[in-house]
């Protein structure tokens, strides 16, 4: 019942390749796992290591297919790119860039950076609590609003203070409040 593990190893530089084949010495990705070498039966399937031999992957822009293939070019070629290619438009890709801008900051430009997103932060939350207290106040002023127009109306009506109180749940002195004002 326990989960899977992985380790993956990103590389800079390729394994020994002697004796293999073209195919293979142009292998990126490699899924190693433990094997018994006595039976050479797989050790514990839910391990397995992932190598990334960088140096391996060649493929450009135009050639990204999968995900998997953008995640790679962007670790292969991040610090060489001065915008984001059209074809890693996706809004992860733009994230990991933004963090990528952030990251390779100055000491004084993170701190006004910082510096700014907290102001930034603050009037947004002052403008928050003020639009909630202003859609609390407007809520409010519409229950009142309705309570003197019920009161306004019942008193045409003719209708008993005790029945229009139960329609508002106003209290005696306060209807009477509200009908001084008019």
């Amino acid at each position: 019942e326990l989960k899977s593990v992985y380790t993956i190893g990103i590389l800079d530089f390729v394994f020994d390749n002697d004796g293999d084949t073209e195919e293979e010495k142009e292998k990126y990705l490699h899924e190693v796992q433990l094997v018994d070498i006595d039976t050479h039966k797989v050790f514990y399937d839910k391990l397995t290591f992932i190598y990334l031999e960088m140096p391996n992957f060649n493929k450009s822009v135009d050639e990204l297919e999968t995900r998997f293939d953008k995640w790679l070019y962007v670790i292969k070629n991040l610090h060489k790119l001065d915008r984001v290619p059209d074809a890693l438009r996706e809004t992860i890709f733009e994230k990991l860039f933004e963090a990528a801008e952030v990251a390779k900051m100055t000491r004084d430009e993170y701190e006004n950076y910082e510096g700014s997103l907290k102001y930034y932060r603050d009037i947004q939350n002052s403008l928050d609590y003020s639009f909630e207290q202003g859609i609390e106040q407007g809520i409010e002023q519409g229950i009142e609003q309705k309570n003197i127009d019920i009161v306004l109306n019942s008193i045409k009506l003719g209708l008993d203070l005790a029945i229009i109180q139960k329609l508002t749940g106003l209290t005696k002195n306060e209807i009477k409040k509200i009908l001084e004002k008019q």
